[in-house]
């Protein structure tokens, strides 16, 4: 992650993410992107479409830009964020994106196979009820965001909602969290 006005020396197998957080929150740095950036490069197949909820500077839109994503949509309740997101997508070359303002997955018709969300544990929470409306089957869910003490509230709302735990990590207080729905969400016993 280059912040737009540094110089940088490219190596060749570097994959360089140029950013102007401007007013938006997003620079890269924080324990919560690094870990969802990793979990991006770990679960995100070629070509796949992904939703990426509470934008910000996009930098998790250009991550998985890079990364092979076929689709990629953003969200952000904020409209300067997503003025700021896209500024930074044409930045970084990646000019086929759609972006706009709105609460959540409140407004959000197309459905993908990574939805992102790098936001407080509170607000996945209110998210995690809605996010399979927008999840295609075998989709998955990448949260971060969350500090170490509320990880057990997030994981239960995820089993609440019928998700299931692919994979977690931490990186000093902070967690991410794969998730994707469970073959049982929905079906009749």
């Amino acid at each position: 992650v280059k912040p737009t006005w540094r110089k940088y020396q490219v190596e060749p197998d570097n994959i360089i993410l140029e950013i102007d957080p401007g007013m938006a929150f997003g620079t890269g740095t924080h324990p919560t992107t690094v870990l969802c950036i990793q979990m991006i490069e770990q679960h995100l197949r070629p070509g796949a479409s992904l939703l990426d909820v509470g934008t910000g500077s996009g930098i998790l839109m250009i991550a998985a830009s890079k990364l092979g994503a076929g689709t990629i949509y953003g969200v952000d309740i904020d409209p300067v964020a997503v003025d700021v997101a896209g500024k930074n997508l044409l930045v970084n070359g990646i000019e086929r994106f759609s972006l706009f303002a709105g609460h959540l997955v409140d407004q959000v018709e197309e459905t993908f196979d990574v939805v992102t969300a790098n936001i407080l544990a509170e607000v996945i929470l209110d998210l995690v009820p809605d996010v399979s409306r927008v999840l295609n089957d075998g989709g998955i869910l990448i949260a971060s965001g969350i500090i170490t003490r509320k990880k057990d509230a997030v994981l239960a709302g995820l089993n609440q909602a019928g998700f299931e735990v692919i994979e977690m990590s931490e990186k000093e207080d902070c967690v991410a969290i794969v998730a994707g729905k469970s073959r049982l969400a929905g079906s009749i016993e």
